[in-house]
This record gives C-alpha cells, structure tokens and sequence, in this order.
C-alpha cells in the first residue's frame, strides 16, 4: 500500500549525500520506468513530535546536496513492504532539493 505523506508542516535536513540504489540481483545500479537513476538519502524528518530519520528514494540525483544542509522532500510517499517474514516501510519522493548551498543548520549541544 502506498500512503502520501503531507510534508508542509515539516524540516527536513540531508543527513548524507546522495548514495546509488543498487540492484540486489545485477548489481547495477537502479533505474525507475523513465530510466533515470535511482538514490537513496538520509533525511531527518522534524515536526512538532520530534524527529525520525528517513532513507529517502529519488529518481535522479539531488544537485548540491551535503550534508547538514536543509532539503525541501516532494510527493513523499511511504509504501508497506513484505518478504517471508520480514516487513516494513520504505519512503519514496518525486524530489529532494536543496533550499540553501550556504545556510546550514545550527548545531546545538
């Protein structure tokens, strides 16, 4: 089943670069039905109940992203998953973009 996820109320921040999705199979990196290629990053998600790090899956890599910077998610969906006896949830988006090259978020102890 796949769930959008309303994503206005929410901070996001690149908690790593953009990583290749690689095929389990192949070993070649994935690609979605328009054959652009497929990342996977690491985003906290912060909202007014805390935060949750999200691996975050993209067709197309992110440009500029590093890590600490603040990212904008769109059409963020997280989709149910099952195999055998293992399950869980995996998260897609139509876009990760960097909202700032120069601002970072502050670092507090």
């Amino acid at each position: 089943m796949k769930l959008p996820i309303e994503t206005s109320s929410l901070d996001f921040l690149a908690v790593s670069i953009a990583e290749p999705v690689i095929d389990f199979d192949s070993k070649q990196q994935r690609v979605d039905a328009d054959g652009k290629a497929i990342f996977a990053v690491s985003v906290v998600a912060i909202g007014g109940e805390g935060a949750d790090i999200l691996v975050v899956k993209v067709a197309g890599e992110p440009k500029s992203l590093t890590l600490g910077v603040q990212v904008k998610v769109t059409g963020l969906v997280a989709t149910t998953w099952q195999m055998g006896d293992r399950h869980g949830v995996s998260f897609r988006a139509d876009k990760v973009e960097v909202l700032s090259t120069t601002t970072k978020a502050p670092v507090t102890a």
